[in-house]
């Protein structure tokens, strides 16, 4: 649980670190998103594109649960 935790950590803080390039990504605006736009008003709730981040972390998790356990 200890080595869990720990590798957890690193991970967020790299991706912490590496925020001002992950943000750049062109992520924004995939189908599912719902952005309303009126004067004063700007609303985004980004479902497309979290399901995508999501799909792709689940991979990620999975591979490296895959070779840990090998």
């Amino acid at each position: 649980m200890r080595q869990t935790l720990i590798i957890a950590g690193i991970v967020l803080l790299l991706a912490g670190l590496l925020w001002p390039w992950l943000s750049r990504l062109p992520l924004g605006g995939l189908p599912g998103d719902i952005q309303i736009q009126r004067p004063g008003f700007r609303f985004f709730a980004p479902l497309g594109s979290n399901l995508v981040i999501s799909i792709v972390l689940s991979v990620v998790v999975s591979l490296i649960a895959w070779f840990w356990r090998r």
